[in-house]
Order: C-alpha cells, then structure tokens, then sequence
C-alpha cells in the first residue's frame, strides 16, 4: 500500500512537472535558432541583423531570441543594452518568420479595422520624391495599413521635379489623380496660396467617426507648425524632419599620422572645422592627400548641379545663412513689398552674400569631379562611397551612410558635427535671431481634387501615430514626434550615427527651413540661372549676384510681391 501510494505520488509529481516545467522548453523550441553567431571585433547588432536577416532594422529578434535562449541556457547572452555587445558573446539568429515579425507594423488598435470598412477595397494613390522615409512608407506602411483596413495605397515615388510636376498639374488641373501629395515645407505657402490642400482640422471635426483616438497633434514636434494656416488648422501631417548636417571621415580625421601630417601644414590640431577657413584648409588637405596616395578622395563634397535646383538650395539655405545671410536675401520692406537688391532694401547681392558664394564656388576645387552634376542624392552617394573627406549632407541620408554596409562604404567611420559658421553667427542662431542652416522636411495633405477624401484622412492620420514612428524614424533618419526620439530602436540608432538623433533633438533650433514666401518656387526659379553660370564658371559671384537680386525683383513685382 505504501509503495502504491509512492508510485500514484510519483505519477502526481511527474504529471505536475510535466504541466509546469515546458514552458522553458517550449520558449526555446519557439525561437528556434537558425544559427548562432559569436560576436567578433567590430560587430554591433544591426551589422549583424543585416549579415544573416538581410535588414539592420531586425536586430530586435536578435536580442529577444538570444535573451530567451538564455533563459535556460546560459551559453547564450543576455542582452541588456543592444548598443553595448561583447566580443566573445553567443547570439541566437531568428528564423525569417521571427525577422520578418520583428519588422511588421501594427496598430493594435480596433479602431482602423472598423473605421476602414465602408472604405474596404478603395484605392487611394499619392506621389512623394523616392527617399528613405518615403520608400519606408510604400515598403512597410502602407501595406500595413491596407491590412488593417482594407484600404489599398498606391504610392508613387520618384524624382523631385516630377514629384512637383505631377501633383501641381494635377491640383491644378482638378483631375483628382492623387489622394494625397506630398507638402515640402518650403512649398506649403504656395500651395495654401493657390487653395490646394484640405484643411485636416476642420476635415476631422467634420468627420469625428473618422478621428483616431491615437492621432494628437499634440505628439508632434514644432516643425507641425510649417503646415498650419494662421488660424492654426492644420493642412499636412509631417513624415519626415530633418537637418543637413556636416559629415567627416572619423578614419581620415582620428588618423594619427595624418593628424600629424596636417599640424606640420597648418599650425593647429585636425577637427571638424567650425570656420570656414578651417574647412577650406582641410579640403586643401584632403585633396591633396588624396592626390599623393592615388586614392579616388577629394575634400569635400559639393551639390553643385549646372541645371537643377539642388545647387541654388545649397548656397541660399545651406551656405548662405552660415554666413549670415538669412531668408535668401529677401527682404519685407513695408506694405507687404519684398526686395531683394542691397540698393532697395535687400541682401542678396550684399557683400556677405558675395563672399558667400564666391567661397562655395570655390570649393569646386576639392571636390569630386560629379559635384556639378549633383543634387542632394549624389552628394548622399558621394559621401557613401568614400570619395569625401567632409560634407553637407542631407539628414535623410545620415542613418543609411553610417550604417547600411551594402550601400556605405564608410559604415563605423562617420562622424556628425554643426556646420562652420561665420563670427557671431551661432550666437544669433541660439538667440533666435538667425540660424546656421537647413531644416528640412514635409507632410502630407490631400488636394482638393482628391475623389477619396476620408478613405485618406484615415491613411494620414495612420502614418500619424505614434506607434509606428521608431522604426520609420530609424530607416529614414527622420523624426516627427518628441516622443520618437526616447525610443530604444532610436537610442541605439543614435549611438551608431554618432549622435546624428541627439543633434537633431538639442541642436535642431539652430536651424531653420526655408523662408515662408508665398512666391517661393517663382522667385527661386528666376535666381537658380545665376547660380548655375557661377558654378560653370561662366559668371563671377558679384556679377551673378548683382544680376540675380534684379531679376528677383523683377519677376516679384510681376507676382504684385513688390511696389
């Protein structure tokens, strides 16, 4: 009897066991490790991600299988901070199906299943220039979002000038091509001007079955404040922000024997130049020693297109107000009257403005044989392949350059910095009353010409939440929301860019995007021809200036901008 009831214990016991203890192994039967990797010099999570997941954005599966293997076995790490790994360390590599998870994009509200039903099976279309942030959006969300809410997006992606060509005509025009078009925010003047867009306010109001309860104009950053009227509404939803920082080669600036070799030359120890002499001197350097070792390296990059528009955003929004020169130049005289010319009351073709330009242009010297050929994505690439020691580079670039090794040539090596400026102009940029350079970004609003307003007022305000916001931020390096920039995917992303996300975040009120001018892209339009023939060689700055702020004038009194 004893040893019955022993054994019926025992049965107990085991039955017990058996319900309890599988949890561990089935947890470990779940992650299912396609393979394991030990950490060698100069890996970090993504690196790996993209080596074995194929997207640096997976690492997160990473960090959960390896943590929950080593749960119950403690030949795995555990992973406490995915920025800090050691060498020696033992990762569990996820399955696809667990790479892929990691990357969805999911509400996990209710909301936009039941509010995108009397929508299901709309197509609603819209065109964005092809970048980082916007690809991330036609890649990722927008077929999450058609899975949420049976709503399809077809999203058109493509070069910048056809981007405006084809959403102006087609606002323009009525022709309701595109439910939603995607705003710069040097551009949305104009287009409030003409009575293009919707006012998303008074649209959400209207419509208060349709109004998220995770979209909060509240969430968002200050740059939200480009896209409102003067009452406040809103007329775009931000997807991307910005800055164009400066960018340097740590390998080439933290080299030992060329740090010795440039103190020899100059007198003064190798850093990222915070004057323009500084960082003349060091694309004298650089080209030089490029030059001297037969490498394909220059000292600086310049977006110097001959015949498009990227060259006149350089020196008017980049270059000119690190000199001092804010606003393009243009001035608001009185009456609502803008001149341009120093003799009326502008600045463009001031002597700063002059000294500006002239140095720009000159910069050519040093820089890669395409810069006259280069608007912003060629500087981008440039930089990316090592053929620059330092540059301006569009923010939207930051992430992928420092990080993205099938695309980079210099991932690891990438060092972020503020722009040189010229005597006193950091001063009156932290004081409000200038700034150092380009904050850039845009929104998206839907035309009045939309034929699929509300099945579209729900797709912005998707894109407007903040549960999607990390991963968009870290593919696309840009931010829209001041809580994004907490996030563990964007904390670890900023240790790998160098603090490009910490710069955006403390140093991005330094700078400024474009002027609010309702004749921007008209005014620019007539400017860009000068600029072009100084970079070709074919005018001096101060002629091409003095000849530049007339025609300004010229086609703004025309636009009834100047009496």
């Amino acid at each position: 009897m004893k040893t019955l009831t022993n054994i019926v214990s025992i049965i107990s016991l085991l039955a017990l066991i058996l319900t309890l203890a599988p949890t561990a192994a089935l947890a470990q039967e779940e992650v299912a490790c396609d393979s394991d990797v030990v950490v060698q010099a100069d890996d970090w999570l993504s690196k790996i991600a993209d080596k074995f997941l194929g997207d640096v954005l997976a690492f997160p599966a990473i960090v959960e299988a390896t943590n929950a293997m080593a749960a119950s076995d403690d030949s795995y790490a555990k992973i406490d901070d995915p920025n800090v790994i050691e060498i020696g360390w033992k990762l569990c590599i996820p399955g696809s199906e667990a790479a892929a998870a990691s990357l969805e994009v999911e509400s996990g509200s209710a909301f936009w299943a039941e509010a995108g039903k009397p929508y299901a099976g709309t197509t609603i279309r819209g065109v964005s220039e092809s970048t980082p942030p916007s690809n991330y959006v036609k890649d990722v969300l927008a077929p999450a979002f058609e899975k949420e809410t049976g709503i399809k997006v077809e999203f058109e992606t493509t070069s910048w000038d056809q981007m405006y060509d084809k959403a102006i005509k087609d606002m323009q025009a009525n022709t309701g091509i595109y439910d939603f078009v995607y705003i710069e925010q040097d551009i949305i003047y104009s287009y409030l001007a003409q009575n293009y867009l919707v006012d998303i306010t008074q649209s959400l109001k209207d419509n208060a079955s349709l109004a998220s309860p995770d979209f909060n104009i509240a969430n968002f950053t200050s740059f939200i404040d480009n896209f409102k009227d003067a009452k406040g509404d809103v007329y775009g939803v931000p997807m991307e922000a910005f800055i164009k920082v400066y960018l340097y080669r740590k390998d080439l600036f933290e080299n030992p024997d060329i740090q010795a070799a440039f103190k020899e030359q100059y007198g003064y120890d190798l850093a990222p130049a915070t004057t323009f002499q500084q960082y003349q001197d060091i694309a004298d350097f650089f080209t030089a020693y490029g030059k001297a070792n037969n490498m394909e390296l220059w000292g600086t990059t310049v977006q110097g297109h001959t015949g498009h528009a990227a060259s006149d955003y350089e020196f008017l929004e980049t270059i000119a107000p690190s000199y001092g020169l804010y606003n393009w130049g243009i001035k608001d005289v009185g009456n609502g009257s803008y001149k341009a010319c120093v003799a009326n009351g502008g600045e463009l073709n001031s002597d700063t403005a002059k000294q500006a330009l002239a140095w720009w242009v000159g910069l050519l010297k040093d820089a890669p044989p395409e810069s006259t050929s280069s608007t912003w994505d060629e500087v981008g690439a440039t930089f990316a392949a090592g053929r620059a020691a330092q540059g301006w580079v569009y923010g939207e670039n930051a992430a992928w350059i420092a990080t993205d090794d099938t695309r980079s040539k210099v991932v690891g090596n990438v060092g972020v910095a503020l722009p040189p400026t010229a005597e006193g102009v950091l001063d009156q940029a932290k004081s409000g009353e200038g700034y150092i350079g380009y904050y850039d970004g845009g929104a998206f609003g839907i035309p009045h010409s939309s034929k699929n307003k509300e099945a579209t007022l729900l797709w912005l305000q998707y894109i407007g939440q903040p549960s999607v916001q990390a991963q968009w931020a870290t593919a696309g390096s840009r931010i829209v929301m001041n809580a994004t920039f907490d996030d563990p995917l964007v904390i670890a992303q900023d240790a790998r860019t160098d603090g490009y996300y910490t710069m955006l975040k403390e140093q991005g009120p330094l700078f400024r995007g474009a002027p609010p001018f309702p004749f921007h892209a008209q005014v620019r339009t007539v400017i860009d021809p000068f600029i072009w023939k100084t970079l070709s060689g074919e005018m001096q700055a101060a002629d091409a200036l003095d000849q530049a702020c007339a025609a300004a004038e010229t086609e703004l009194t025309n636009l009834g901008y100047s009496k």
